[in-house]
């Protein structure tokens, strides 16, 4: 099978599609979102590239829809949300791809404090079908996520 469909893409930034970020925020009420650009950000407070929301303190209860491509780093987006749900200051909840075989999906994603599996393909603002990849929702909350677990023999994917 080639796999190179669920890592490649012209680009990474596509947008959440507003019905399912409503639902979310309908639960959560986010305060921010923390990786956005203006035409596609979901909260009227947002971090955009220049603002490096890698580089801000996350507070309240914030939307991470990150980067997918291997470009973006996704593992360094889901590290701040675990830290940041650690320190107490923020709760965080992260669309991602269920890529339950690599190590960021393994050490941080494991230790949320919830996790759920979306049904069927996201069709992503700008795109003309549904993702080539399963997705997940991870909540971080403040405060309640688990020790990240042992990963003593992966690789890192």
């Amino acid at each position: 099978m080639d796999h190179r469909v669920h890592f490649s893409s012209k680009s990474d930034l596509y947008a959440t599609p507003w019905l399912l970020f409503w639902t979310l925020d309908a639960r959560f009420h986010f305060d921010i979102d923390v990786c956005a650009l203006p035409e596609n950000a979901k909260c009227k407070r947002f971090y955009t590239p220049d603002d490096d929301g890698l580089r801000q303190t996350w507070k309240g209860t914030c939307w991470l829809n990150p980067p997918y491509g291997r470009k973006g780093k996704i593992c360094r987006w889901i590290e701040k949300a675990y830290s940041s749900a650690l320190s107490g200051q923020a709760t965080t909840i992260a669309l991602i791809p269920a890529r339950t075989d690599t190590v960021w999906f393994q050490r941080y994603v494991m230790a949320a404090t919830e996790l759920w599996f979306v049904a069927g393909r996201i069709r992503f603002g700008g795109a003309k079908s549904g993702a080539p990849f399963p997705s997940a929702i991870a909540v971080f909350r403040k405060g309640q996520v688990g020790k990240i677990p042992a990963l003593k023999g992966f690789s890192q994917n």
